[in-house]
C-alpha cells in the first residue's frame, strides 16, 4: 500500500519490515508498560494512531488519540482507506522509534 506525498514521494503504509516487529495480538496483555511499535496520523487533522499489537492482516491493538484518547482496535484496512478533510491519506510517522506507551501518553498530556 502506497500513497503519493506532496513531494511526489511515496510511502508504505505498513512495510513487512514493520509488520515482523509488531507483536500478535493480546501478547503484551500481561506487560505493564507496552512497546508502541509505530505511529500513523492525519496531516491534516488531530487523529493519530499508536499500534502496540498486530494480528498480521488487518487488527492492529493501540493507543487512539482523537476525539478521546483509549486505548481500542483499529484496522489497517480503514487507516488505508481513510482520508482527513483535506482528502489527504493517513500517513506512518517514518522518524518514530518504538516508545513505551507511558511516555507515549505522558507526551499527549503536556501537548493539552
Amino acid at each position: 500500500m502506497f500513497f503519493p506525498r506532496k513531494r511526489g514521494t511515496a510511502i508504505e503504509l505498513l512495510p513487512k519490515s514493520l509488520r515482523e516487529q509488531l507483536p500478535p495480538l493480546y501478547s503484551q496483555e500481561a506487560v505493564a508498560d507496552p512497546l508502541v511499535i509505530c505511529k500513523f496520523f492525519t496531516p491534516d487533522a488531530q487523529w493519530t494512531w499508536y499500534a502496540l499489537e498486530f494480528d498480521g492482516d488487518d487488527v492492529f491493538f493501540g493507543w487512539v488519540v482523537g476525539l478521546e484518547q483509549e486505548l481500542g482496535y483499529f484496522l489497517l484496512s480503514e487507516l488505508t482507506r481513510a482520508r482527513g478533510p483535506l482528502g489527504l491519506p493517513i500517513e506512518r510517522d517514518v522518524h518514530f522509534s518504538p516508545t513505551r506507551l507511558s511516555q507515549v501518553k505522558l507526551f499527549h498530556e503536556r501537548r493539552s
